[in-house]
């Protein structure tokens, strides 16, 4: 395949990048949803509450957002989690949650 000589090299390479940041993008994004998931399932909380406890997770312990979801993706599976992220997790759990499933009558 000929390259165009006229600029058109450069504007694909470019286009090629912002594909790739585009990847990455959806599979961060993935990554974050499922440990929001997590969090919802584990931790009692709404969909709403389990973003700003990851987020906070993330601020407080000053670990970029995505990695704090590989963290607890990884805790998922292997039950390992560093203490500091496990300690600021269930100081933010404790304070936020849990809150009651919808349409379940609460235990007597």
């Amino acid at each position: 395949m000929t390259m165009p000589t006229d600029g058109g090299a450069d504007r694909i390479l470019q286009l090629e990048e912002e594909v790739q940041q585009l990847k990455d993008a959806v599979v961060s994004h993935a990554v974050v949803d499922q440990a929001i998931g997590m969090i919802v399932a584990l931790g009692r909380v709404s969909p709403a509450q389990g973003w700003t406890v990851l987020r906070e997770v993330s601020q407080r312990t000053n670990i970029k957002l995505r990695s704090i979801a590989d963290m607890i993706l990884v805790w998922g599976r292997t039950g390992a989690l560093p203490a500091e992220v496990r300690t600021v997790l269930e100081e933010t759990l404790d304070r936020l949650g849990p809150t009651r499933l919808p349409d379940v009558p609460p235990e007597p």
